[in-house]
């Protein structure tokens, strides 16, 4: 079968290899029919963070059709139209129970990788996978982009959302108009946000977010931007803010711009290595935020509200490639030419 192999920053290519097979009695194996690139797969293509050459993909996202399943496996079956997120619950541990499987404490090997593949191993299917009413060929494909986000970013999106205690009223500021920020600006809206604040700096971005919900859009950083939004709340700041990219600068911005007693709720994976509180300290700011609660957000809003024509994340998807069109898909996005890529497998 086809699968993506990581060769050097600056590029990615399809090989061939052995189909997985079961391993486990919780296994899945899942024929892909769509998958997608991540903003964060870009760290190691842009040579931004170690990744050993000629080693698996950090592909993380998929829909598709279960082939064949474990013996432990009981709510899946050959067949079955399945979302595969990026992390991988149990669904009874104390984490999971709370609604914060993205920590599950009965699993070290939580997260999906090497997804970018006509076939994946999806371990500890039990409670994780989600499954989707009737079979592809029953979507439309701008309905197949929606669900398939549901693997990661609108759900990403609503963790941040969630953590930061996102309620009616509130004003929002999103700060990343990635495919993430963008499905934190729907999720804020989902939640009743009264004002939506998307800092973005690129038109297309611009133009989604206003459509997802956006009340306002501010396009300078830094300071510049702290600025405009406590210009925007008469100096109050927000009263919840979605942090979106993980750098030092948009972590920064997203202090300064919360309200006193506000809560950052951070999604954006961290790739600096410490951060400054004590600012954060004297303004009672509160933060929150990991890995996403897939499997619990879709089960209880998020499937439905894709389904019943609610929400359209799947606009994230700017341009569609083919898996043997994997490196372009990549660059599609390292280029801005995409906000986000998807790879049509069958």
């Amino acid at each position: 079968m086809k699968t993506t192999m990581f060769m050097e920053p600056g590029k990615v290519q399809i090989e061939d290899i052995d189909k997985p097979t079961i391993q486990a009695p919780d296994d899945v194996i899942i024929h892909v029919v769509r998958t997608c690139v991540c903003g964060s797969d870009l760290w190691a293509y842009r040579g931004l963070e170690d990744k050993a050459t000629h080693s698996e993909n950090s592909g993380h996202e998929a829909i598709g059709i279960v082939e064949e399943v474990g013996s432990d496996i009981t709510t899946v079956q050959p067949g079955d139209f399945v979302i595969a997120p990026f992390t991988h619950g149990c669904g009874h541990c104390a984490a999971c129970r709370a609604g914060f499987e993205g920590d599950c404490q009965n699993h070290t090997d939580n997260f999906s990788n090497g997804v970018q593949a006509e076939y994946i191993r999806f371990q500890h299917g039990e409670w994780a996978l989600i499954k989707i009413p009737g079979q592809p060929q029953d979507y439309s494909e701008a309905m197949l982009k929606s669900l398939l986000t549901l693997a990661d970013v609108m759900a990403t999106g609503y963790h941040a959302a969630r953590v930061a205690n996102v309620s009616a009223g509130d004003t929002v500021v999103v700060v990343g108009d990635g495919a993430v920020g963008l499905c934190g600006v729907i999720a804020a809206q989902m939640r009743g946000a009264k004002r939506i604040i998307a800092m973005s700096r690129h038109e297309d971005r611009q133009k989604l977010a206003t459509e997802f919900g956006a009340t306002d859009i501010i396009a300078e950083r830094g300071d510049e931007a702290v600025a405009k939004v406590m210009a925007l709340t008469n100096n109050a700041g927000a009263d919840a803010v979605l942090e979106c990219v993980g750098t030092e600068q948009s972590n920064d911005t997203a202090m300064k711009v919360a309200r006193p007693g506000a809560i950052v709720g951070r999604v954006g994976l961290p790739h600096e290595p410490k951060m400054d509180m004590s600012e954060s300290f004297y303004s009672n700011t509160i933060i929150a935020g990991g890995p996403a609660s897939v499997t619990t957000y879709d089960k209880q809003v998020l499937l439905k509200a894709v389904l019943d024509g609610d929400i359209h994340p799947g606009k994230v998807f700017t341009k569609s490639f083919k898996l043997d069109e994997i490196d372009d898909a990549y660059q599609a996005m390292t280029k801005r030419e995409a906000i986000k890529s998807l790879i049509v497998v069958d």
